[in-house]
């Protein structure tokens, strides 16, 4: 593992420090200062996943008490929030097969037997879905300090595919609501508002014990902003201005030692990004390609949210498998947790 110099001062956890004008060089501390390459062995391929085991789905599984199932998973259809940004669109379903095919007989089966078929289009990351560990690179690097056309290439992921993960995603979720704890009124935070470290044990400290975050737990943060989508349409949803994650919060993500993160809102952090000059996505390029932690985007968690407040109770079952896909960057899911 890769640790920097103990006289190091760590980076400020306040967004008011950020140097605005510097996003280069508040990047590169927070990479230098959080990075786990080699912490799990040089061919490592699953990051902070590694952080789930045995022991973990076990204690999760008792956290199953009244057997109800919740999608977190937005709607996968023509309705979805693209608007084509680097070519990626809502998905497009086509029928191939029909019931007006087989009442027309038309199908070429025998006895009489008809059915129904159909494909799908879509890029992986249009909706609900996990970013994996070669969708973000880091001045070149990949996770684990790999070079990134060593890892990916136009035939895939070589090596750090989201197939790897695909059983791997059972742990204890724990569900942070941010937009409840700091807007009690309207239970969502404004577009542009920088969830900080002290927001997060805040709402922790609020919500009580059941929230308290621990090794390979995946944390689902909600922000509010896709219910307000769902009342007033989705306008610039995908790549717009978002409540997210600040910056500042990469060396808590580091050190709570969770597997995994995902928020309902298009890119996990605050946009426009912490800066005064231009800047894009530089949570991301800490935390995927330096600390190694899988991200989940464009997450359903407004009946989530409903049911833990009336439980008083904000941890679950969370199963939130990838499809494998082979040497994909990223993967579409439907994760549900289980009260």
């Amino acid at each position: 593992m890769a640790l920097r110099p103990a006289q190091e001062p760590s980076p400020s956890e306040s967004p008011a420090d950020l140097d605005r004008a510097n996003p280069e060089a508040e990047i590169a501390a927070r990479a230098a200062a959080y990075r786990n390459w080699g912490r799990w062995g040089d061919d490592d391929v699953l990051g902070t996943l590694n952080f789930i085991d045995a022991a973990k789905r076990v204690e999760a599984a008792a956290l199953v008490r009244d057997g109800i199932v919740v999608s977190l998973a937005q709607a996968f259809d023509t309705e979805g929030p693209q608007k084509g940004w680097r070519r990626r669109t809502n998905p497009v379903h086509t029928m191939t097969d029909t019931g007006v095919d087989a009442e027309r007989g038309n199908q070429g089966f025998p006895h009489g037997i008809g059915g129904a078929d159909d494909v799908i289009s879509m890029p992986l990351q249009c909706s609900t879905q996990w970013d994996g560990l070669g969708h973000i690179f880091d001045h070149g690097d990949a996770w684990n300090g790999r070079r990134a056309g060593d890892v990916v290439t136009s035939e895939g992921d070589l090596v750090t595919g989201i197939e790897h993960a695909a059983s791997v995603i059972v742990s204890r979720g724990v569900l942070l609501d941010v937009g409840r704890h700091l807007e009690p009124e309207t239970g969502e935070l404004a577009d542009g508002h920088a969830i900080t470290v002290a927001d997060l044990e805040s709402c922790i400290a609020a919500q009580g014990v059941s929230s308290a975050i621990g090794r390979g737990d995946v944390v689902l943060v909600r922000t509010g902003q896709y219910g307000r989508t769902r009342r007033e349409g989705w306008g610039d949803y995908a790549g717009g201005p978002a409540p997210g994650l600040s910056l500042t919060t990469a060396g808590w993500l580091h050190r709570t030692e969770i597997a995994a993160i995902a928020t309902d809102t298009w890119g996990f952090e605050v946009r426009p990004n912490e800066f005064d000059v231009p800047a894009f996505q530089p949570l991301h390029q800490v935390v995927i390609p330096n600390i190694g932690l899988t991200i989940g985007e464009m997450w359903n968690l407004e009946a989530l949210a409903a049911a833990c407040a009336d439980r008083g109770r904000w941890d679950f079952l969370l199963s939130a498998a990838p499809l494998p896909i082979t040497g994909a960057v990223g993967s579409p899911i439907n994760p549900v947790a289980i009260l």
